[in-house]
């Protein structure tokens, strides 16, 4: 079973930010590896301490921070950006 990505506006917003080549290839991570598996747990690190629950996808120096939602089976995605930054 796939899982459905939706991007929040604020990740929309710091995807943008980011170059062509870095953007894509987050984009074609999140679609071709962890949304196109059945469980998207394997590729993701939980998160711990106030931002548990958070699942977080590392792509190169960069992260992507989300949030998984079983019942509709979708993928959201609330942060992204270089990996000293998004955790903050």
């Amino acid at each position: 079973m796939a899982w459905k990505i939706e991007f929040e506006q604020d990740a929309i917003r710091q995807l943008n930010r980011l170059d062509k080549s870095v953007r894509r290839r987050i984009v074609e991570y999140l679609e071709l590896r962890v949304a196109a598996s059945g469980d998207p747990r394997k590729f993701g690190k939980p998160l711990r301490g106030d931002k548990s629950g958070f699942r977080s996808y590392r792509v190169g120096d960069y992260r992507v921070i989300c949030l998984l939602e079983h019942q509709g089976s979708v993928i959201a995605v609330l942060s992204v950006g270089h990996r000293r930054e998004v955790y903050r």
